[in-house]
């Protein structure tokens, strides 16, 4: 779906939060006191050197942003406060437990960031693809979910229509960027995060292969673990002869199908196509030894 341009931050820094917003509860509970929404310009200084002309002569010129660092907020502690308000607010990522697994009783299952981290790491050591930027992959990855420490891990099964919420996510990220205070770094999230929801570049369409190639792998995973646990508890139920064996294979020894059918033939990339097909090979494999 459209979104607005991901150069332009949407929501204007001089707005005022409603009261009962995730932000304004957020502002009297974790940040400093001091803490408003009031309007923060960012201001890049262009810094000049001295260099001589053929004519011996001193000139000024411009030096690029890749040659010097950009002052960003109107006040080096403005920043720092901004930013260390802005990694705060992402501390819920690390906490929120994706909902997919909570709702097939997984215990103690993987976090948002988990997730994001091990897609930053797929495409640190994705191989070389033709006209591909992995740094901007990396970059994607852990982005793309990050709208998710305000509004939560929102899953199919919530019922949710995507365009709602692509829409809660889009005014999330936009409180985000107020937290952060604006500038190029904000922008520059807002524009990565455009560019996965509109699967508008090779690294997108990567990224988004990463996203389905990562929970198929942590399925099996949790397949795997489970088993080994039913086994262990299964073990012991023998040598007490005081639980009900059918009742621990049962509820133990899941088998997460859903995952993995809700991703076949989705995948957009051969990357993304090999992974996913060497994940289901093992699968495949592991089920035909318990068979054999």
């Amino acid at each position: 779906m459209a979104l607005n341009s991901p150069t332009r931050c949407a929501a204007p820094l001089t707005r005022s939060v409603p009261p009962h917003s995730t932000l304004a509860f957020f502002n009297r509970t974790l940040l400093r006191p001091a803490f408003s929404t009031e309007s923060r310009t960012a201001r890049l200084v262009s810094v000049r050197c001295q260099t001589l002309t053929p004519d011996g002569f001193p000139s000024k010129r411009p030096v690029g942003l890749d040659e010097s660092e950009a002052s960003i907020g109107s006040s080096g502690s403005s920043s720092t406060s901004s930013a260390i308000d802005f990694l705060t607010l992402c501390h819920s990522l690390k906490t929120t437990k994706r909902k997919g697994w909570i709702n097939h009783g997984i215990k103690g299952p993987e976090s948002i960031a988990d997730h994001m981290y091990r897609m930053a790491l797929m495409s640190l050591i994705a191989g070389d693809v033709p006209g591909l930027n992995r740094e901007r992959c990396i970059k994607i990855a852990i982005v793309h979910d990050i709208a998710e420490a305000i509004v939560g891990d929102i899953t199919p099964s919530d019922g949710i229509p995507k365009a709602e919420k692509s829409r809660r996510e889009q005014a999330a990220l936009n409180e985000m960027c107020i937290v952060l205070g604006g500038g190029m770094r904000a922008e520059e999230i807002k524009e990565l995060w455009a560019e996965y929801e509109n699967n508008s570049s090779l690294e997108a369409n990567l990224v988004k292969d990463f996203d389905k190639v990562e929970m198929i792998l942590q399925a099996l995973e949790y397949e795997i673990g489970k088993v080994f646990h039913s086994f262990a508890v299964t073990l012991l139920a023998f040598l007490s002869f005081s639980f009900d064996i059918f009742t621990l294979v049962t509820e133990h020894g899941k088998v997460l199908d859903e995952f993995f059918i809700s991703t076949a033939g989705k995948f957009q990339t051969e990357l993304g196509k090999s992974w996913a097909a060497e994940i289901i090979s093992r699968r495949n494999s592991r089920v035909d030894k318990s068979h054999n």
